[in-house]
């Protein structure tokens, strides 16, 4: 078991408190940088190690986020269900590809992921959609296979998946972007979950980092809400310098990814 110093600890919590800080600040893509933070400023050493963790970390946010868009009524849970019920399977292959790759090799597709989320994020959301969907055949025969393969992407990278499960879910089944963000956690939990018990039964989950990026979480998703009001008429722009930093975080992860292998 990985021994945590007092300083490792302290890094944990503060890399949970800025990931949830830009998970309430700019309502996704916060949690990629989960695996990263707890490489190179908690100092773990393996990546599926970190990439489990993260997982399991992220699955927990996301259920604590997803009580708060139930109450408002703002989860579509037939599509929402639809959706994760296809995905969790995907999951489960693809984290079971993804403990196969070399954690070298792994740590550098993760970057790619990383660099598309922020290519994702820099495009202007649409807000367009119906908010009264309600799941028929034809929906469902969509969603399952969009599902599917989302699920796959997200257990082989570790990553909660929302930047891909929101544009899904709006295509698939015209839901509003409001409406998606909020079902798209149901998929998050379920993901992440999947991913972290298939690395948990390789012995590639450490619970206590987990806890603690859930403790450093919660204390930075209220700090988040408040950002969130205080920028309201500036987010975009927020939004894309958070983009144009998660790109840059992945160009490094890509390096140091490549420098390990070539070295």
């Amino acid at each position: 078991m990985l021994a945590l110093t007092p300083a490792m600890i302290a890094a944990a919590l503060l890399s949970g408190a800025l990931i949830g800080l830009f998970l309430a600040t700019f309502g996704g893509g916060g949690s990629v940088l989960a695996a990263p933070l707890l490489i190179f400023a908690v100092g773990v050493t393996d990546p599926h190690l970190a990439i489990g963790t993260s997982a399991a970390a992220v699955a927990a946010i996301a259920l604590v986020n997803l009580a708060g868009h139930w109450r408002a009524g703002r989860v579509k849970w037939p599509c929402a269900l639809t959706f994760a019920g296809a995905g969790f399977t995907g999951s489960l292959l693809g984290s079971t590809l993804a403990l196969q790759v070399d954690g070298r090799w792994l740590l550098l597709g993760f970057s790619l992921a990383m660099a598309a989320i922020g290519l994702t994020m820099l495009r202007k959301p649409k807000s367009e959609g119906n908010a009264d969907v309600h799941l028929t055949l034809r929906m469902l025969l969509r969603l399952a296979p969009a599902g599917f393969a989302t699920g796959v992407a997200a257990g082989f990278f570790g990553i909660g998946g929302g930047f891909l499960i929101v544009p899904g879910l709006m295509m698939a089944a015209g839901m509003t972007l409001s409406n998606a963000a909020a079902s798209s956690l149901v998929s998050v939990a379920v993901f992440g979950a999947a991913t972290s018990a298939n690395y948990a039964l390789a012995g590639s989950v450490d619970l206590r980092l987990a806890g603690l990026l859930l403790a450093g979480g919660a204390v930075g998703g209220g700090a988040g809400l408040l950002v969130a009001r205080a920028m309201a008429t500036r987010i975009r722009t927020a939004r894309i310098g958070f983009a144009v930093m998660i790109i840059g975080v992945a160009i490094y992860v890509a390096w140091s990814a490549a420098q390990q292998i070539l070295g």
